[in-house]
């Protein structure tokens, strides 16, 4: 039983040091954010291009550090004797004793508030973007219909008229 405890012990101690690649892997990601989100408006292409392959460079990484945090998971939740669904840090945390419940729960707080910023982040990013489609849309239909913009004016005496000049300028008085 006692080798069964050391065990976990160190699947503990994996754990933990999966969950800080976690946080640290959650950072990186709210700072290139902040950097797409910069290199957008400023429209620096060499830079977003250069960032995009950083990333996709980084996702190996992550990907890796997703399969040993699954094992972990399996290999705990084979030694309390639950399923794998049942194993979460909440139910981990409440199983251990003193120090190790402690640390369970800070990285566990830590990745939920840097999550929730994650989210936050997540949300303006993709307004922005929303936005730069939109006035790129606007941009487009402007230049493409040549200023056709359908718009009714009303002659001296009130009658409705419809422009349909092809002019990006009405020259008209």
């Amino acid at each position: 039983m006692e080798s069964m405890t050391v065990e976990m012990d160190g699947k503990i101690d994996e754990l933990l040091a999966v969950l800080d690649e976690d946080s640290r892997h959650v950072r990186e990601a709210l700072s290139r954010l902040d950097e797409l989100r910069s290199l957008v408006i400023k429209r620096d292409e060499a830079a977003l291009g250069r960032l995009l392959k950083t990333i996709g460079d980084e996702s190996d990484s992550y990907c890796a550090n997703e399969s040993k945090r699954q094992s972990l998971r399996e290999e705990l939740a084979a030694a309390s004797g639950c399923s794998v669904a049942e194993m979460t840090l909440s139910r981990l945390e409440a199983m251990l004793p003193g120090e190790k419940q402690v640390q369970v729960a800070q990285r566990k707080a830590e990745l939920r508030s840097l999550t929730e910023e994650l989210k936050r982040e997540y949300l303006k990013t993709t307004m922005l973007l929303s936005d730069c489609a939109g006035f790129n849309s606007v941009l487009l239909r402007g230049v493409l219909e040549l200023g056709c913009t359908g718009a009714i004016t009303y002659s001296s005496d009130g009658a409705a008229k419809l422009q349909t000049d092809a002019a990006f300028v009405s020259m008209q008085f």
